[in-house]
C-alpha cells in the first residue's frame, strides 16, 4: 500500500486541489458562529450578515468607508522612545512591541486620517484593536493630540473612533497622563468652535472612556458595542446586585441618555455627513 500512499494519493490531491485557494476564504462570526465568505465580510465592513455583529475594523478600512469617495490622507505620527520605563511583565515591553509590530505591520494602536465627509473637512483618529487590544499609551495620546491640532489648523471637524481595552499598563503613569492630555486636546477643538464627534466602537473601556471618549458634542455608537469604565463582574461585585443582560451595551447607553444614537456602519458616512452639514453650516451636506 506504500506506493498508493506515496505516489497515487499526492497526484490525486495535486489534481483536485488548487494552490490559488486562499487559507482565509471564510470568516467565522465570533458572535453567532456563522461562516461568512471573506470577501462578503470585507464588503460589509466586517459586519455579520446573519446577526449584524460589528467586528473590529482597521482604521484604513474605516477611513475608506467614511470619507467621501473613500479618499483620505494618512498623517504620520511622530516617533517616540518605546520603553522609557524599561517595563517587564512576562516579557520585556520592548520585545512585546517589536513582536506586535512584526505580527500586525502596525506602528501602534491608532491612525489619523484627513479628508471630507459630506463635503466637510474632517480629521479622524481611529483605534486599531489588533495592536495590544487598542490600549492607550503615549503614542495613542500623541495621535489624539495631533488629530486635534490638525483639526484646528485646517478648521476641520474632529472625529475619534475608540476601540480599546483602556490604558496601556506597560507604560504605567505615562499612560495615565494621556487622560488629561487628550481632554486638553479636545478643549482646543472646542475653543476653535469646531465640532467634535465620538464614534464608540466595540469595546470602549477603561481610561479611554474616562477621558476624551465621552466628551463628544455628539456621541454615536455602533450596534452592540460594549462601553464602560469597569467590567461587568467588577461592578456586580461592588454593588452586590445582578445587572441587566444588556448592561453597558450601546443600546442600553442610548436608552439612558449617554449615547445620542446607535448607527450601523453602512449608514455612518451619510449620518455623520448630515451632522457635520448642520454643525458646520454646509447647506449642500445638510
Amino acid at each position: 500500500m506504500n506506493w498508493i500512499t506515496n505516489s497515487v494519493l499526492p497526484k490525486i490531491k495535486a489534481w483536485v486541489q488548487s494552490d490559488d485557494v486562499p487559507d482565509n476564504l471564510w470568516v467565522k462570526c465570533k458572535a453567532c458562529g456563522q461562516m461568512i465568505f471573506h470577501r462578503e465580510f470585507e464588503q460589509a465592513y466586517n459586519c455579520c450578515s446573519t446577526c449584524g455583529s460589528h467586528a473590529p475594523l482597521p482604521p484604513e478600512s474605516r477611513f475608506a468607508m467614511t470619507f467621501d469617495d473613500g479618499k483620505f490622507d494618512i498623517i504620520p505620527l511622530p516617533q517616540i522612545v518605546d520603553d522609557p520605563l524599561k517595563f517587564r511583565d512576562t516579557k520585556k515591553y520592548a520585545d512585546r512591541l517589536r513582536d506586535t509590530r512584526n505580527r500586525t505591520g502596525l506602528d501602534d494602536a491608532i491612525a489619523v486620517g484627513v479628508g471630507k465627509i459630506g463635503g466637510c473637512d474632517t480629521v479622524m483618529a481611529a483605534f486599531d484593536f489588533r495592536f495590544m487590544g487598542g490600549s492607550m499609551g503615549r503614542m495613542v495620546g500623541n495621535g489624539i493630540v495631533l488629530a486635534a491640532q490638525e483639526a484646528v489648523k485646517r478648521k476641520a471637524a474632529l472625529i475619534t473612533v475608540p476601540s480599546t481595552g483602556g490604558a496601556r499598563m506597560q507604560e504605567g503613569v505615562l499612560s495615565l497622563m494621556q487622560l488629561p492630555r487628550t481632554i486638553s486636546a479636545v478643549d482646543q477643538v472646542r475653543d476653535a468652535n469646531l465640532p467634535y464627534i465620538v464614534l464608540l466602537a466595540h469595546p470602549t473601556t477603561g481610561g479611554v472612556t474616562a477621558s476624551f471618549a465621552m466628551l463628544g458634542d455628539i456621541q454615536i455608537a455602533e450596534p452592540g458595542a460594549i462601553i464602560g469604565f469597569a467590567g461587568r463582574r467588577v461592578i456586580e461585585e461592588t454593588v452586590r446586585e445582578k445587572l441587566p443582560d444588556d448592561f453597558q451595551t450601546a443600546e442600553y447607553l442610548q436608552e439612558h441618555g449617554m449615547v445620542d444614537s446607535v448607527v450601523a456602519r453602512s449608514e455612518q458616512s451619510a449620518y455623520i455627513g448630515r451632522i457635520l452639514g448642520f454643525l458646520m453650516g454646509n447647506s449642500k451636506a445638510a
